[in-house]
This record gives structure tokens, sequence and C-alpha cells, in this order.
């Protein structure tokens, strides 16, 4: 079976490779807003998840995809019973939600831009923690629950984003974070009920 997972990381690695070293493509594919508000340049929405800043930008996201994305294909063919192509409709509109936020806040901004796959990755990873709230993840070699991770994850990126200051684009990690939890409500009707049933009976 193929994996879609494989493919988004494979690509994404091989354009963020080339971008590297292309300051004219990185210019066409990267998220500026006055590009959509004034030139309509949509495509903007997604392609910037094709590029990073550099390589641990890439390395981290790409990481933290695989292992989350095999998990998520797994769980929609397995015991969510659901077509595996759900995955790819998830992570391309997650792109584009979770930059909305930030369009609307700057497309008259010509000084921002934005990049990297963090908002798509965001919505995988927590899809994958409101199915499984209790899977133990470790966090700079510390175990927790995922669940606890998601609580930590999404305060620290509200409070960024309102400091602000460190140029990484928290809005989209947030809205990411929601987009993923609405797009598997909403194609697995028991999720919230298993979710909520989850939180009574802790399992770590």
């Amino acid at each position: 079976m193929t994996s879609y997972t494989v493919i988004i990381v494979v690509i994404t690695s091989l354009i963020s490779f080339i971008a590297f070293n292309n300051i004219k493509l990185m210019d066409t594919l990267i998220f500026w807003p006055p590009a959509v508000s004034m030139r309509h340049q949509y495509w903007r929405f997604i392609t910037c998840g094709l590029i990073h800043a550099d390589f641990m930008h890439l390395l981290f996201n790409m990481f933290t995809l695989y292992f989350f994305g095999k998990g998520l294909e797994n769980l929609y063919m397995g015991e969510l019973g659901l077509k595996q192509y759900y995955f790819l409709i998830l992570y391309f509109l997650a792109l584009i939600f979770s930059n909305i936020p930030t369009y609307l806040k700057r497309k008259d901004d010509y000084n921002y831009r934005s990049l990297g796959a963090s908002g798509a990755v965001s919505a995988i990873v927590f899809a994958v923690i409101l199915i499984r709230p209790w899977d133990k993840l470790y966090v700079y070699g510390i175990p927790m629950p995922s669940l606890l991770y998601a609580i930590l994850f999404l305060a620290f990126s509200i409070y960024m984003s309102k400091r602000g200051g460190d140029n990484v684009n928290h809005d989209a990690h947030i809205w990411g974070a929601v987009f993923g939890i609405i797009f598997t409500v909403a194609v697995d009707h028991e999720s919230l009920r298993n979710f909520i049933n989850a939180l009574g009976h802790p399992d770590f």
C-alpha cells in the first residue's frame, strides 16, 4: 500500500533542498500575503508548505510528519474504516486553513513572509491525539500522554503568538491543530464521543 505520508515527505524534502539555493523558487512559493490579495496568487497557501527556512526546520517537520502521518494513515485504514485519501484532503486543506488567519492579519504587510509545513503537520498531530489521547510521547526525552503535550503545545503557541518577535508563524500551528480536530470529528462522527469517554479512563 502506497503511503501518502512518505510521498509528501519526499516531495517536500526535494523541493525544500532545491529552494535552499534558489532564491527565485523560494520567492515564488513562499507565503506572501500581498501577493495573494493584490496578485491573486492563491497557490501560495499550499506551496509555502513545500519549502522551509533551513535544514533543521525541514528535518523537524518531516520527522514529525513521518511518524504521526504513518500512524494516522494506519488508523484511517484500520479501526476508523476511512479511505486513505482522506489523509491527503486533511493535509492540504490544513495548509490552506492554517494560513487564512495570517493572511487576514497580514494581507497588506509587504515585509511579511511565511514558509513551512507546520500548519499541516499540526493538523496531523492533533488528529492522532484526538483519536489516541493517552498514547505516550517523548518530548525532549520526557514521557507524557499525548493529551498533555497537546495542551502544552497550544498554550505555548498562543503565548508566543501574542508575544511575537521570533519570526515563527505560531498562528499557523494553532489553526492547523484546530483544523485537525475539526476534520477528524467531521469524517469520524464517533471520534469526539470516544475522546470524551477516553478522558474518564486514563491509560498511560
